[in-house]
């Protein structure tokens, strides 16, 4: 009678034991952390197109148009392009056109860039916003809320000058820095409506809203890409009006554009035309857009 007291004391030992071990595995499924996470997505581009052949020649020859003046085999040579220099051309790829006529020099020039993020909690597309919010805030556009002096007070402030761009920044005689500005100074022109074709009222110089030459000041794009914007950067050396550069930098998913056509007149009183160069550049960004949809 001893021995049986014993035997169920051993079973109940065994079977707290068995009881207590499924309670442990219970506990450490139940841990938090484990695999309770998806990386975020990659970005919609992996590649990127080939810089140099991104432009058709049609309408290379539109943004270039004193090649025509040159010889043929300089002409080719001028449409071949020159590519800028890269590490990894899944990440990164540019070209550059230049066209030095005898009347005017035009050169035009593209950067892809691909953005990828390496924080698995952080999309590709998420990343290349940040990148992109950067270099807008970088361009310091005028507000659009400003009044017209206003937006004048704002243009007149110290700009940093665009990638290859030496002149860009110099100051007048008068103490102006080289900024952004969609018009040409009167005093150094006589007359900006003459320099420049623009018809009277531009806001960037005063003007009244609603103008048909309102949207000539640097601004956000609504229509391009996922996110875009448009500088205009006018050159001085001295007093004189020396070159004129529209960028236009886009984002598409998880690529960055950045567009920087360029124009310079032989004569230093001449003043590029800011509502042509500006045209042109956006409807090139149109066409690099489509061909990322193609």
């Amino acid at each position: 009678m001893a021995y049986v007291p014993g035997a169920v004391l051993i079973a109940a030992l065994v079977a707290g034991c068995s009881a207590g071990t499924e309670g442990d595995v219970s506990a450490s499924d139940s841990k938090p952390g484990t695999l309770t996470t998806s990386a975020a997505p990659p970005g919609k581009y992996r590649t990127l197109p080939e810089a140099c052949r991104a432009i058709p020649l049609s309408t290379l020859k539109d943004l270039l148009p004193g090649a025509a003046q040159l010889p043929e085999a300089q002409q080719d040579k001028v449409y071949e392009g020159t590519p800028a220099g890269t590490f990894d051309t899944d990440r990164r790829v540019g070209c550059r056109w230049t066209s030095d006529a005898p009347d005017a020099s035009r050169s035009i020039a593209i950067d892809f860039e691909r953005v990828v993020s390496y924080d698995p909690a952080v999309s590709d597309d998420d990343r290349a916003r940040e990148v992109y919010a950067k270099k807008e805030d970088a361009a310091d556009l005028p507000s659009a809320s400003l009044a017209p002096d206003d937006t004048d007070k704002e243009t007149a402030s110290p700009k940093s000058s665009p990638p290859g761009d030496e002149k860009a920044g110099a100051k007048s005689d008068g103490g102006t820095d080289g900024k952004k500005d969609a018009t040409p100074d009167s005093s150094a022109t006589g007359s900006t409506d003459d320099a420049t074709g623009d018809t009277e009222g531009d806001p960037a110089d005063g003007g009244t809203a609603g103008s048909p030459t309102e949207n000539l000041q640097p601004r956000v794009l609504d229509t391009l890409g996922d996110s875009a914007f448009l500088d205009d950067v006018l050159t001085r050396a001295g007093s004189t009006a020396q070159h004129r550069t529209v960028s236009v930098v886009f984002r598409t998913s998880n690529v960055i554009v950045t567009i920087e056509y360029t124009a310079q007149p032989a004569l230093s009183t001449e003043v590029p035309d800011s509502k042509e160069l500006q045209e042109k550049a956006q409807a090139l960004g149109e066409k690099l857009v489509d061909s990322f949809s193609e």
